[in-house]
């Protein structure tokens, strides 16, 4: 498994699940991978919940994140 990027440089979409985390195409259920409950602490502020999910075709993904694949 893929260490998560961090946090703060994802879109709202990819925090909440909408899109791929790294890739940010978007996901259906069935068609994704549930990377589950995150916790995040910014300094100065509250904590909160995120709830990244994958694409389930790892090599698909991996193509589109390296630009190789255009969407």
């Amino acid at each position: 498994m893929r260490d998560l990027p961090s946090v703060s440089d994802l879109t709202e979409q990819q925090q909440r699940g909408g899109v791929c985390v790294w890739c940010r195409t978007p996901l259906s259920v069935g068609a994704d991978i549930d990377l589950g409950e995150q916790r995040a602490r910014p300094d100065g502020g509250a904590a909160y919940s995120w709830f990244p999910r994958a694409c389930s075709d790892v090599a698909a993904c991996s193509a589109r994140e390296a630009g190789a694949v255009r969407q």
